[in-house]
């Protein structure tokens, strides 16, 4: 019997090796090994169902992977700095913040939070984890609080629970609560929970509704918050915490 057709020998689908191993997201390496960029002690796999061992040799691109002890980290990130690994333009990204013996791990940002906005920010070498949170099917929660430029009414917060249209696709119904409304400089305070992570989606939505955003903070990732954290610090997730994430 072909070994990779046991299924109680300690083999598991390719793809979910070099996700664990740090290499991507499993979607972004079952692209790879259909591309026949991966090899296995020596070949060229195609076959998204083969499966390995982690003692087997693997390769992608011609460089050897090897399996790395997970880590996962929240950050209170700070405007200013690109969600990014790195930038060709040299502005600041968030791995800036991180000490060098943390980035030893190849650790990446969970999904996005652009250069103006800030706040609760995860990161891992985790590929597994990371694509369970970004995809918006499984309706992770994100919580925001955004402050807007104008008084919102109780009918904008009906569209927005509802979906906006942006870029020709309308938005997940979202939460939405006004919490506060300063009269002197004309602004509305929101609460919103999103369940998708669009690129600057709470941004758009608002600019549809004709509102300009003038702050925005993410105070909670699933069930992860900053809370405690000075802004531009950063500190490991507890064990309990990042079983939370997986059971989400």
């Amino acid at each position: 019997m072909d070994a990779n057709a046991k299924k109680d020998n300690g083999l598991e689908r390719l793809q979910k090796i070099m996700a664990q191993s740090g290499v991507a997201s499993r979607r972004k390496c079952e692209e790879m090994i259909q591309e026949g960029r991966v090899t296995v002690n020596g070949k060229v796999i195609t076959e998204l169902g083969f499966k390995a061992s982690h003692s087997d040799e693997i390769r992608v691109d011609g460089s050897q992977i090897a399996r790395e002890d997970k880590v996962y980290y929240v950050m209170n990130k700070p405007t200013g700095y690109l969600t990014t690994l790195k930038d060709d333009r040299g502005r600041r990204t968030v791995m800036d913040i991180f000490e060098d013996f943390d980035l030893q791990n190849r650790i990446f940002p969970i999904g996005r939070l652009d250069y103006d906005s800030s706040g609760c920010l995860l990161f891992t070498n985790d590929g597994e984890l990371a694509a369970k949170l970004t995809n918006s099917s499984n309706n992770i929660e994100k919580e925001y609080v955004v402050r807007v430029k104008g008084r919102l009414e109780q009918k904008d917060l009906v569209k927005i629970r509802r979906g906006i249209e942006i870029d020709g696709k309308v938005t997940k119904p979202s939460k939405a609560a006004i919490t506060d409304y300063d009269k002197e400089f004309n602004t509305t305070q929101v609460r919103m929970i999103i369940t998708e992570g669009r690129n600057r989606e709470i941004r758009k939505v608002f600019d549809a509704l004709g509102f300009e955003v003038k702050k925005l903070k993410r105070v909670r990732f699933g069930n992860i918050t900053c809370e405690g954290l000075a802004l531009g610090k950063y500190r490991p997730l507890k064990i309990h915490e990042v079983k939370t994430l997986y059971s989400l």
